[in-house]
């Protein structure tokens, strides 16, 4: 079995009456997982601990998947998160996580966003909000029926691209101030950790021994 490489990093800032602790929850659930399923490498950064940018641009160039939890404050991920990503990807660059915008001062129209130097890497988001799913399914509510991936984390999502990254499919978690069910939300996560990467890798080992 080929191993595969997990890069996870806690966006949970500690700030003001965030604690934190939700999305270190989750981070630690995504560390266990991984670290009681054979096949699997981990490594981790909690942006609230001390970093250095050019040992994590290393993680991002080892990893095959690197995912991100990450609260949602003011519709945006938090400053230390922010913080994080313009430090390391500064960092990254011509560096491992991406050679230019893309473009050539021939025809620097076409072609922007192409510059990624992590293809080949996927990444997965699990957010955690205080706004009930409903916001975004039910007409009339906040989000005008847009969801979390095609709203907010619509720049996130284009940020990882820009590197070569794809997309797996993320989690989140609502109503976790005022009606907040941990032991159900870890059940769900595992579950949904389970799904992506046991039972597709499973699947995918099956198909390819029926074409061998």
């Amino acid at each position: 079995m080929e191993t595969k490489k997990i890069f996870v990093i806690n966006g949970g800032q500690i700030f003001g009456h965030s604690g934190g602790r939700f999305n270190n929850t989750i981070f630690n659930a995504t560390i266990d997982f991984f670290a009681n399923q054979p096949g699997f490498e981990i490594r981790s950064t909690d942006i609230n601990e001390d970093y250095d940018p050019g040992q994590e641009v290393e993680k991002y160039i080892w990893a095959d998947v690197i995912i991100y939890h990450t609260p949602i404050w003011w519709f945006q991920v938090p400053h230390g998160l922010k913080k994080y990503i313009d430090l390391v990807f500064t960092q990254g660059h011509q560096n491992g996580i991406y050679k230019s915008d893309g473009r050539s001062a021939d025809n620097p129209a076409i072609n922007y966003g192409t510059g990624g130097l992590l293809h080949g890497k996927q990444y997965m988001i699990t957010s955690s909000w205080n706004a009930p799913a409903t916001a975004f399914t039910m007409p009339g509510e906040f989000f005008n029926e847009r969801s979390v991936d095609d709203g907010v984390l619509f720049g996130l999502h284009r940020m990882n691209a820009f590197t070569g990254m794809k997309p797996l499919d993320g989690i989140h978690f609502h109503d976790v101030e005022k009606n907040a069910d941990i032991v159900n939300d870890i059940k769900l996560y595992r579950n949904h950790l389970n799904k992506i990467f046991i039972k597709k890798t499973q699947n995918n080992e099956h198909l390819s021994n029926c074409y061998n």
